[in-house]
């Protein structure tokens, strides 16, 4: 315990300054102080950071504050100055009345993390109250044969200070006949009784005025009186007397008025008027006389208020019994309020945090609580305790203070918010209880990686697709909240045939969906796979990834390719039948490919037309060739077939495969035949394209030379402008290659032409000089009429279209 002590005390000098005396002790950690009431506003009761080893900076970051509970806030904090202040002017008698010593309780509480101290500031009282009386005059009647040494009890001064300060003593003047008499009645109550030293002589002096004075300890000293009238009358001898000096009652708090206490009796041994006794209540320090009525002739004690254990537990009740003469006694009646159950718990939340993180470790203290019932005993023994399933528990942390705090771990995924239901109750018959509500929210962390709803996905697209086509959505869910939650879609870095999958494939950031990044072929690539990463939003940021295949749809945008027989651009392959053929002779074999898959690639082969459609035909699934009835004489020797090949595809794709067959025994039956045709007798399908390119190409010749002769003639006229006006030799210029042929000009190139001639002249046809055919059958001057088969390098799948011509060479 420390003590500062000013230099002057307060009560030598009662118009200077107030200066404060202050004692400190640490308990527990806790603090005491001690101050004198009246302080001014803003007065400094104790620096209380430098008390409880507290940091300004921790008060600041802890928001420190003040908690009275329901009370009246006389002393703030100041957390700048880490002091104490005075908010209120303190009234000790107002607060206390004349309970001592009297101090206010309070705590300092600080959050991040939960702590409070326990402050007590006991209150000094001053001397600011003068002893009063309640009547400013009172009157008394004595007979003249009133005895020496007669008691008279008088009105008792009431002073509101304790201690020095209180009623200490009084003084009756003037003393002629009565003098005072001092006597005290217990816990530091004084009495006035008056005592006849004189016998009085009503013939001499019919009344009497005497001046009663009460004195207090206090420095200075303050005083209080009353007048007191005597009117002598003739003899009565004898005072009441009562019957118990000090009468015990008990009465249940909540009483209803009109409720009988207790008693009291007195008897007097006069007769008549002089032995009528009447009974009345006197002053007292705890306004007994506002709630008991006393009857005066019976001297029954009724409860005329309400009376409340809470705020007082006892009334002492002072009875005077008074007769006609004058005569008094007086006794005292104590009564004891029984306590019953009838205040509820009262729940204070001194701190409280709305919201804590899903990491937070057991044992974090959530709300910190006052819990007060102001009944005794049983009553006021109070337990607390929460509702179930909310992985918090309460517990006592002092006396009538509870923390609120976690007991196990937390998960904002099964639990985002707690309603958590503090229910106190009290040991009463019946018990009361009372409960309040705390809302409690967990905040988010980042601890929950994003799920895709699938372990592997399949998808499935069309050959031929548009490029930027969605092909279909991966989703993936994150259990946290919010930000945390947010899911980002990642297509991971791998490679498909050396190349990188982005150039295949593109995934949508926020949405999840696959885009096709180019038009796929089936015939180049079947299926693919790559993986996906779903990362969420989170600091630092979980993800997870999952596996996609993409398989390729083949689709028919192949039409079949025939490879035998192939096809020439200028020559003729023919296959012999001969004339001894049985039916179903096989004469070729129609080979053709689909480069696509499935029913796309299944092929069917039809006979479109022919020389002689009962002679031969196709098989539709193998596309033999075979002869259907006899060959006979009659049967021309060059027949022609056009095979049609189709796929089953929706729609389906087909080629046509022209397959010549010579029907005959030998080779030079069928060199006659074929001698006279070194062309094909059909008209050229591409006949007309060729006559429209070659007059587009003769005409934009034409109009190049046109333009080029005008820009000439221009060019050399200009130039004889130029020379005309000048004294230079005329020098003629021509271009190169260029010769004057009287101003038509002529083409700077030659070109070749050949002339193929039928022996149909309306087929004659002009067209530029080509290779050689690719199959063609040539009989050699020199060789005995041997046919020799020439392939050429080219197959037959770079010009399907190209004729098939004869060449017979001689």
């Amino acid at each position: 315990m420390q003590r500062i002590q000013s230099e002057k005390s307060i009560l030598d000098e009662p118009d200077s300054p107030l200066e404060v005396t202050l004692c400190l002790k640490y308990v527990l950690g806790q603090v005491s102080y001690s101050i004198p009431e009246e302080m001014a506003k803003g007065s400094v009761v104790g620096n209380i950071a430098h008390d409880l080893g507290l940091d300004l900076k921790r008060l600041k970051s802890g928001n420190a504050r003040v908690y009275t509970g329901d009370g009246v806030e006389y002393i703030e904090l100041n957390g700048e100055r880490g002091v104490l202040l005075i908010k209120e002017m303190i009234d000790r008698e107002a607060i206390c009345r004349q309970t001592t010593p009297c101090a206010l309780h309070f705590q300092i509480i600080l959050e991040n993390p939960m702590e409070f101290y326990s402050v007590t500031v006991e209150i000094i009282d001053i001397n600011d109250n003068p002893p009063t009386f309640e009547k400013s005059e009172v009157t008394f009647k004595i007979s003249e044969s009133a005895v020496i040494g007669g008691k008279f009890v008088l009105d008792r001064a009431i002073d509101l200070d304790v201690g020095k300060n209180g009623l200490q003593k009084y003084e009756l003047k003037p003393t002629d006949n009565f003098v005072l008499k001092g006597d005290s009645q217990g816990s530091g109550t004084e009495k006035a009784e008056m005592i006849l030293q004189k016998p009085l002589d009503r013939e001499k002096e019919e009344s009497i005025s005497l001046v009663l004075t009460a004195f207090d300890g206090g420095d200075p000293q303050m005083s209080g009186t009353i007048r007191i009238f005597i009117t002598v009358l003739d003899a009565n001898d004898n005072a009441p007397v009562f019957t118990q000096s000090t009468y015990t009652a008990t009465v249940f708090e909540n009483a209803p008025e009109g409720t009988v206490v207790t008693s009291v009796s007195a008897s007097d041994a006069d007769h008549g008027s002089n032995g009528r006794i009447k009974y009345s209540i006197t002053n007292s320090l705890d306004q007994a006389h506002a709630l008991f009525q006393i009857h005066e002739e019976s001297g029954e004690i009724k409860l005329i208020g309400n009376i409340d254990y809470e705020n007082a537990r006892n009334y002492h009740i002072n009875i005077r019994a008074s007769d006609d003469g004058g005569l008094t006694d007086s006794c005292k009646v104590i009564v004891e309020v029984v306590d019953i159950n009838d205040n509820k718990p009262t729940i204070n939340i001194m701190s409280k945090s709305n919201m804590i993180s899903e990491h937070s470790k057991p044992n974090t203290v959530v709300a910190m609580m006052n819990v007060q019932d102001p009944d005794s005993n049983e009553n006021g023994k109070v337990h607390c305790f929460i509702n179930d399933n909310t992985h918090l528990s309460i517990k006592s942390a002092s006396h009538n203070f509870y923390s609120l705090v976690t007991d196990s771990d937390l998960d904002r995924e099964r639990t985002s918010e707690y309603n958590i239901i503090v229910t106190c109750s009290d040991e009463g018959v019946p018990s009361l209880s009372s409960s309040v509500t705390l809302t409690l929210q967990i905040s988010d962390v980042n601890d929950n990686a994003p799920v895709f709803d699938r372990s592997s996905y399949e998808a499935y697209i069309v050959e031929n697709n548009t490029p930027g086509l969605s092909i279909f959505t991966v989703k993936a869910t994150d259990a946290d909240w919010n930000q945390n939650a947010r899911v980002s879609y990642i297509l991971e870095d791998s490679s498909v045939n050396g190349v990188p999958v982005s150039s295949y494939v593109s995934v949508s950031a926020d949405s999840g969906v696959i885009h096709a990044v180019r038009s796929f072929d089936y015939e180049q690539i079947k299926d693919f796979h790559f993986r996906v990463k779903a990362q969420d939003g989170g600091s630092p940021p979980l993800s997870s990834n999952v596996t996609v295949k993409i398989m390729i749809q083949d689709q028919n945008d192949n039409p079949p390719q025939v490879l035998y027989p192939v096809q020439t651009g200028g020559s003729l392959v023919a296959e012999m039948v001969p004339r001894s053929a049985d039916v179903g002779y096989l004469v070729t074999k129609v080979v053709a490919v689909d480069v696509d898959s499935g029913q796309n690639a299944w092929l069917s082969y039809k006979l479109q037309k022919a020389t002689d459609r009962a002679l031969f035909e196709v098989g539709l699934q193998n596309g033999e060739i075979r002869t259907i009835r006899q060959v006979t004489d009659k049967d021309a020797v060059k027949q022609r077939l056009t095979v049609i090949v189709e796929d089953n595809g929706q729609p389906s794709r087909s080629a046509t495969v022209i397959v010549n067959v010579a029907v005959a025994d030998s080779f030079p039956e069928v060199l006659s035949e074929f001698t006279e045709l070194t062309h094909d007798k059909e008209y050229n399908d591409n006949l007309t394209f060729y006559l429209v390119l070659a007059l587009a190409v003769v005409s934009f010749l034409f109009i190049t030379c046109l333009v080029v002769i005008i820009s000439v003639k221009i060019y050399r006229w200009r130039q004889s402008r130029i020379l005309y006006h000048s004294n230079l030799p005329i020098i003629p210029y021509y271009p190169p290659r260029y010769s004057d042929t009287l101003g038509t000009g002529t083409l700077p190139h030659v070109y070749n032409y050949e002339v193929c001639r039928t022996t149909d002249s309306r087929k004659s046809d002009c067209k530029f000089g080509r290779a050689g055919s690719q199959n063609v059958l040539i009989m050699d001057p020199s060789s005995t009429g041997t046919i020799q088969r020439i392939q050429s390098e080219k197959s037959i799948l770079d010009e399907p279209d190209s004729p098939l011509e004869v060449r017979l060479t001689c």
